[in-house]
């Protein structure tokens, strides 16, 4: 600051006063970028919740968003909240796409969107049926990407007399495919099954033929970056590689992404954006489900860096 006020004592002398005033104006476009903090905003962050959750259970990764990117205007979406998150996905994609829209129009730069668990899946759907979104980074947060196969509490809690080998029947039928988590269910010993009947994830992964499957495809491209975060301690995500769009073959053996037929058929594009560079994959043992979104390290190493 001494250095400017020496400038301008300098052009004071050998300038007339008439010209000082005309350059006033003017001044912030001559300080240094040093001077003017706040001269760049962040992106606006979009977030939406999983399976019983609730806005409220992001209130840690606000904070953490607020103390790192000053000014980011963070939305964290308050739709379909509790029991209201078992309603069928295709229905919760178009209330969080009202809900985004008009986000996103008053964003030209881009947006982030954080999506968690079950959200990750509404997210992705999102990315493949907006012709128009602008979102920079996609971050899904500990989501089953390809599908969910595990005997878990909320699998007791929703069906009490299946397990996991059996639940086919339930799911694989019009009536199971009204649950949300059922639309996501992914069986790997009934593919056939799953092909047919999944109304959800077979259609956004490309695994059934359908009329929107070009354009849904080229719209998921649209995307800037696609982070994906999970880990083996996740205790929910079953197999944990989901996250990262792995999955069990016939024999529940887990095939990485790159062996998955979606990825090798680049049904949807994932094969594309990893050629581009545009995936990236932050593994973090020792975090369980529903602690994803409030420690402070996982945020700081997969989340942060890159919001911006």
């Amino acid at each position: 600051i001494k250095s400017c006020g020496s400038m301008l004592g300098l052009w004071g002398q050998r300038l007339p006063s008439a010209w000082v005033l005309l350059l006033l104006p003017f001044l912030p476009l001559l300080l240094p970028a040093a001077l003017s903090p706040h001269r760049t905003s962040y992106k606006p962050v979009i977030v939406v919740h999983g399976l019983f959750d609730s806005s409220y259970s992001f209130r840690h990764l606000l904070e953490y968003v607020n103390e790192t990117h000053p000014g980011t205007v963070v939305t964290v979406l308050d739709l379909f909240d509790g029991r209201e998150s078992l309603r069928p996905l295709w229905e919760q994609v178009q209330g969080f796409r009202e809900a985004m829209v008009p986000i996103m129009a008053k964003a030209p730069q881009g947006v982030h969107l954080i999506c968690y668990s079950q959200g990750g899946l509404v997210c992705r759907a999102l990315l493949s049926v907006m012709d128009d979104h602008n979102v920079d980074s996609f971050i899904s947060l500990s989501s089953p990407q390809m599908g969910q196969y595990g005997d878990t509490d909320y699998l007791k809690w929703l069906f009490p007399t299946s397990m996991r080998s059996n639940l086919y029947r339930i799911c694989y039928s019009p009536w199971g495919q009204e649950f949300s988590i059922c639309n996501y269910w992914h069986d790997p010993h009934h593919d056939d099954l799953y092909l047919n009947a999944s109304s959800f994830l077979a259609l956004i992964n490309g695994e059934r033929d359908h009329p929107n499957a070009t354009v849904w495809r080229k719209n998921f491209l649209r995307v800037g970056r696609l982070v994906l975060i999970g880990g083996p301690d996740d205790g929910v995500i079953t197999p944990w590689q989901s996250s990262f769009f792995g999955f069990y073959d016939a024999n529940e053996t887990v095939l990485e992404m790159e062996e998955q037929l979606v990825y090798l058929r680049d049904s949807f594009g994932l094969k594309t954006l990893l050629a581009r560079g545009s995936i990236v994959r932050c593994p973090m043992a020792g975090i369980s489900h529903t602690a994803w979104h409030s420690n402070r390290t996982l945020y700081e190493t997969c989340i942060e860096p890159w919001l911006s």
